[in-house]
């Protein structure tokens, strides 16, 4: 029950005590380094929704993105090109889905299970993402959680298997208008196999 009225205050943080909360948060963790484990989630409901639980084998990490799109330097040398090439570039990923590979690099011997957001500035979003222990005897011997210490879920965030990988790839969308999307949009894209 008390999941739910987590989850009320974290549904509109601005008009709840979510909002006063994160601004003194937001001051410490603009301090704190890139990827930084944490001893438990900021957001319980979302975390245990997403998989996670209060075990051996679980572990939790922040995870700082730069908002924005791609910056790119002004051409300087050279004859100028026509639209310069500066503005309006956006990377092919979402930033959770950066947010769970730099994690990923962090912690090598885990694997990512999920993230969701957790705050954001003018300059950075945070993400808090959740990673497994593969070889650890807690997670083989729990039935819900040890079909990830199989060899097919390594380095999953990767390959896009997480659910930030999966809605980057078009992989959310059934029916019309996806077809081509699976396997994958470059299998997809190459017409007739013969």
């Amino acid at each position: 029950m008390a999941y739910k009225y987590i989850a009320e205050e974290w549904a509109k943080p601005e008009k709840s005590f979510v909002d006063e909360l994160m601004r003194q948060r937001l001051v410490q963790w603009r301090k704190e380094p890139t990827v930084n484990r944490i001893e438990k989630p900021t957001r319980l409901d979302r975390a245990r929704k997403l998989g996670y639980k209060a075990k051996q084998g679980f572990v939790m990490a922040r995870v700082s993105v730069r908002r924005g799109n791609l910056r790119k330097l002004r051409p300087r040398a050279g004859r100028r090109p026509k639209r310069m090439g500066v503005k309006k570039f956006k990377p092919a990923k979402s930033l959770k889905l950066i947010a769970e590979e730099r994690a990923q690099r962090k912690f090598p011997n885990l694997e990512v299970l999920n993230s969701y957001w957790v705050g954001e500035d003018g300059r950075h979003k945070w993400f808090e993402v959740i990673l497994v222990d593969p070889n650890h005897p807690v997670i083989k011997s729990d039935k819900n959680i040890n079909w990830i210490t199989e060899k097919q879920h390594t380095k999953r965030v990767n390959r896009g298997l997480t659910s930030a990988g999966k809605n980057v790839r078009g992989l959310h969308h059934r029916g019309v208008g996806s077809e081509k999307a699976r396997p994958s949009r470059r299998y997809g894209n190459k017409g007739v196999h013969q």
